[in-house]
C-alpha cells in the first residue's frame, strides 16, 4: 500500500506503474527510504531527506564519487517544496545491507580499502563542502563548533557537572587536533549498515548525508567506538585493507578525545529527536555509559 508521502513522489516522477515499499530498519534515524519495483522487475531507491542539507550532501557526494566508488547512480533529484522534503531517486545496487555479525575478514579488508579511497580525496579546508565558504583551515574551529552544538543539545538532559567535565576535557585536549590527518573527505557514518554485499563481496556504500571535509581519524573513531566493540575480530583485516591504499593514521592518540565528542553528539541528537528513551534507547544507553565511565584524568 502506498502512503501519502510515497504517493506524492510517485505522481511527481510519473511512476504510475511502480510499486513503493518503505524500507524499515533499526538504524533509520532521519531519512525515509523506499524500494521501488517496476513492472519489469527493475528496482530503484527513493531516499526522502527531511533535512535539506542532508539532501544536498547526498547529491554532492554521490556525484563526486560516481566514477571512483561503488555508489548508487543518481537518476533524478527532487528539490524541497513548501510541504514536501527533497528526495533522491537512485539506482538500486545489488546486495544486502551488512550486519556486524556478517562482517567477514575479506569483507572487512574490502571495507578498509574503500574507506582509504574516500580519504584519498583531499580538500581545501575543514567543514561542509556544500557550502565551501564555511571551510576553515584549522580543524579545531570546525570540530569545536560541533562540540559546542552537542553540549547545547544535551543541556537540561545530562547533569550540569557532567557537561562541565566534558567542556573542561575538550579545552585541555583540543590541541591534539593539530595531529589530525586531513583535510579530506570523510563519510562520518561508515559502518556495516551502510555497506551492501553479495556473495561475500562489497557491492556498494550508501548514505552520504553526513559526509563532509574533516580528518581521517573521525571515520576511524566511529569504528573504534561502535563496530570494533561488538565485532573486534574484523579490526585487523579492516586496518590491513586500509593500509593497502594509504598510510594508516596514528589514530589511537586521538581516540579518547574523539569518542567523547561522538558520544555527546549521539546523545544530543537522540534527545533532540525524542528517540533516546524509546526506539533508540540501546544506542543512547551505550553512549551514556561511555561518558559516565570515562576516565577524565587520562
Amino acid at each position: 500500500m502506498t502512503d501519502s508521502l510515497a504517493l506524492h513522489y510517485q505522481q511527481q516522477l510519473a511512476l504510475h506503474d511502480v510499486r513503493f515499499e518503505k524500507i524499515e530498519h533499526d538504524d533509520a534515524l532521519v531519512a525515509i527510504v523506499y524500494k521501488l519495483t517496476e513492472k519489469n522487475g527493475k528496482q530503484l531507491i527513493l531516499k526522502v531527506c527531511p533535512r535539506t542539507p542532508d539532501y544536498l550532501r547526498e547529491a554532492y557526494f554521490l556525484k563526486h564519487f560516481e566514477t571512483q566508488l561503488p555508489v548508487p547512480k543518481i537518476i533524478h533529484l527532487i528539490p524541497p517544496e513548501a510541504e514536501y522534503p527533497a528526495a533522491v531517486l537512485m539506482e538500486c545496487i545489488p546486495g544486502n545491507i551488512l550486519k556486524a555479525s556478517e562482517f567477514s575478514n575479506s569483507l572487512a579488508e574490502e571495507a578498509g580499502e574503500i574507506l582509504a579511497r574516500i580519504h584519498l580525496n583531499s580538500t581545501s579546508g575543514y567543514g561542509d563542502l556544500i557550502d565551501p565558504n564555511s571551510l576553515a583551515s584549522d580543524p579545531e574551529k570546525s570540530f569545536g563548533l560541533k562540540f559546542d552544538e552537542s553540549l547545547m543539545e544535551c543541556e537540561g538532559h545530562l547533569p550540569s557537572g557532567l557537561l562541565a567535565q566534558c567542556r573542561h576535557y575538550y579545552q585541555n585536549h583540543c590541541s591534539l587536533l593539530s595531529l589530525a590527518d586531513g583535510p579530506c573527505i570523510t563519510h562520518r557514518d561508515f559502518r556495516p549498515g551502510n555497506l551492501l554485499a553479495e556473495n561475500n563481496h562489497l557491492t556498494g556504500i550508501i548514505d552520504w548525508a553526513s559526509a563532509r571535509a574533516s580528518f581521517a581519524e573521525e571515520d576511524l573513531c566511529y569504528l573504534e567506538h561502535n563496530l570494533w566493540v561488538t565485532a573486534p575480530q574484523s579490526k585487523p583485516s579492516f586496518l590491513r585493507g586500509y593500509a593497502h591504499v594509504r598510510p594508516l593514521p596514528n589514530y589511537l592518540q586521538l581516540m579518547p578525545f574523539l569518542q567523547i565528542s561522538k558520544a555527546l553528539a549521539t546523545i544530543g541528537f537522540l534527545v533532540k529527536q525524542g528517540t533516546w528513551d524509546n526506539q533508540q534507547s540501546n544506542l543512547y544507553r551505550r553512549n551514556r555509559e561511555f561518558i559516565d565511565l570515562f576516565e577524565w584524568m587520562k
